[in-house]
């Protein structure tokens, strides 16, 4: 079995998701005896080279000719890598991310093989197939499924497991890759830039300032802005909060938006659907302030303050800039 990991890119450096995925990916290559490969696409700085290195990777395959992210050109390449393996049994591993779950989706769409998210362990079975454990329902419940495939599309859950660098890390040999993509596999392309202070994303700040529906307005996200400006952290919202249109849907935390891992998740104003909680469930610490003391958000946080955001926010902003 040969491992592919597809490579989400975080500015200049790799996306935790992806190391988490990376990490999973290289146990499961462990367990077959074999090695792990990964995939970007871009240009790649040689620091990233040696950084998938020290997680394990002996393969990088860099990906030229598509410009952006461009889900079914990406899932093409990943396609045109898979046969080139020569053996009977490969996998590909992404992070549960939009990008992740996107691109092998289409993976499974263009090849016909199993696509299984939110995976929290995976491994070698009986007969050639593979064993896996994924999350459920939001993250409530766990299943436990064989995966019986010539390649098994895998993406990892980002909060549960955690990226660490390899034991015994080689060095990796990069491969550059040319794919045959169409047009019409570039119809779909997207730009995007770093959001939030410092060009740090979302699903890998440390520190998430989260506003909900007692935010109040579009205008009312002006102190969560400062507020995550002072931590260095970038500010997350409810689906309420798309749903309005105060913010867009590449800021949602939640099931249906993205899964944090944050140190610190300041949640303000959000009463704590299930479904929001399955996306920030992977925090630290969780930290609510909520004028409702039985609101779900306030019971599950680890610290609790009982108040209007609107006057909390700004006495914690000024205490900040005293300390200086």
């Amino acid at each position: 079995m040969t491992v592919f990991c597809l490579v989400e890119p975080d500015g200049d450096a790799v996306a935790d998701a992806s190391l988490r995925a990376l990490t999973l990916g290289r146990g499961l290559a462990a367990g077959a005896a074999t090695g792990v490969a990964c995939v970007v696409f871009g240009a790649l700085d040689p620091a990233v080279a040696a950084g998938l290195a020290a997680y394990g990777a002996a393969d990088v395959y860099v990906v030229s000719g598509v410009d952006g992210y461009a889900p079914q050109a990406w899932a093409r390449a990943l396609a045109e890598l898979l046969p080139d393996v020569g053996t009977a049994q490969h996998a590909v591993v992404a992070a549960g991310t939009e990008r992740g779950n996107e691109v092998l989706a289409h993976l499974g769409a263009i090849t016909g093989l199993p696509m299984a998210a939110n995976c929290v362990a995976a491994a070698p079975a009986d007969a050639g197939a593979l064993g896996i454990v994924r999350q459920r329902w939001a993250g409530l419940l766990l299943e436990e499924a064989v995966l019986d495939a010539p390649a098994a599309l895998l993406t990892v859950a980002t909060d549960a497991v955690a990226a660490e660098p390899a034991p015994e890390p080689g060095p990796a040999v990069v491969h550059a890759v040319a794919p045959s993509v169409t047009d019409a596999d570039l119809v779909v392309r997207a730009l995007e830039s770093s959001a939030g202070t410092g060009g740090a994303s979302l699903a890998t700040a440390r520190v998430v300032v989260g506003g909900g529906r007692g935010v109040g307005s579009a205008d009312g996200f002006a102190p969560l802005e400062e507020l995550a400006g002072l931590l260095g952290g970038v500010v997350g919202v409810s689906r309420v909060v798309t749903s309005e249109g105060w913010r867009p849907h590449s800021m949602q935390v939640g099931q249906t938006g993205t899964k944090i891992t944050p140190d610190v998740y300041l949640a303000c104003g959000i009463s704590g659907a299930i479904q929001h909680f399955a996306g920030c469930a992977g925090a630290k610490h969780i930290i609510a302030i909520n004028t409702d003391p039985s609101a779900p958000m306030m019971t599950r946080a680890d610290y609790a303050v009982v108040g209007d955001l609107h006057e909390v926010l700004p006495a914690l902003i000024k205490a900040l800039r005293a300390r200086g």
